[in-house]
């Protein structure tokens, strides 16, 4: 049996899921060291606008993302941090996509926030490894969302190389998988944490899935020249 034909498909409703994302991409919006005035903010914003894939549907959108999924203003906050993740995209993609398309992936349950710091402190220590240099301070912001939809499940004993912990072997796997299950009209994959154990992670194939996006805590990661970061609160004095 292939592992499309494995899975089963359930009935998925969770408020809270967690997504960290770097506060760069939250704070301060990037022409604001350009404008003097609030006015001249938002035509700077305005013309930004027209050459950002997350705004601007028409403009360079991965091959495999129909403009008409993403979503606008009219959905609520944080449209476009849900319309970033589909559109931009790693040149060797993830675990559950291509680079012909992004997907929203955040943790679940009760190790949520537990289980989306490990997964980004792997994701950022091996960025590190490649440079060799273990020295970097990152703040992190969770951005908590809603779901209430179908998702595929993969259980820790399926036993399938998508969830194989060596990249090498899992990203081909899982994003062949993913296609897939995407071409079959599937909205996503429930899977264990291959960086925490207990945890729980989810991969989200469509923008309109994302439900109810807000802010949650602040989180810095700082790597003082060993392969493992401290994970703490900001100092808020």
């Amino acid at each position: 049996m292939s592992a499309l034909g494995s899975l089963r498909q359930r009935p998925f409703t969770e408020p809270d899921t967690i997504r960290l994302i770097s506060t760069a991409y939250i704070d301060e919006p990037a022409m604001a060291p350009l404008a003097d005035t609030a006015q001249d903010l938002e035509v700077l914003e305005m013309l930004e606008g027209l050459t950002s894939p997350r705004r601007t549907p028409a403009v360079a959108l991965p091959a495999g993302l129909d403009p008409d999924e993403l979503l606008s203003e009219a959905d609520g906050y944080g449209h476009t941090l849900v319309n970033a993740a589909f559109c931009y995209t790693r040149p060797g993609g993830n675990r559950f996509n291509g680079p012909e398309r992004g997907a929203w992936y955040a943790a679940w349950g009760p190790l949520a926030v537990a289980t989306a710091q490990t997964e980004v402190a792997w994701h950022l220590t091996r960025e590190l490894e490649a440079t060799r240099v273990f020295v970097n301070r990152t703040l992190y912001r969770e951005l908590v969302a809603g779901f209430t939809t179908d998702f595929h499940e993969i259980p820790a004993e399926a036993g399938i190389a998508a969830l194989d912990p060596d990249p090498a072997t899992a990203y081909p796997a899982g994003q062949a998988l993913a296609s897939a299950l995407l071409a079959a009209g599937g909205n996503g994959v429930l899977y264990p944490s291959l960086r925490h154990s207990g945890g729980t992670c989810l991969a989200a194939f469509r923008p309109h899935l994302v439900q109810n996006v807000r802010q949650g805590d602040t989180w810095c990661f700082s790597w003082e020249g060993a392969p493992v970061p401290a994970i703490t609160r900001p100092d808020r004095s």
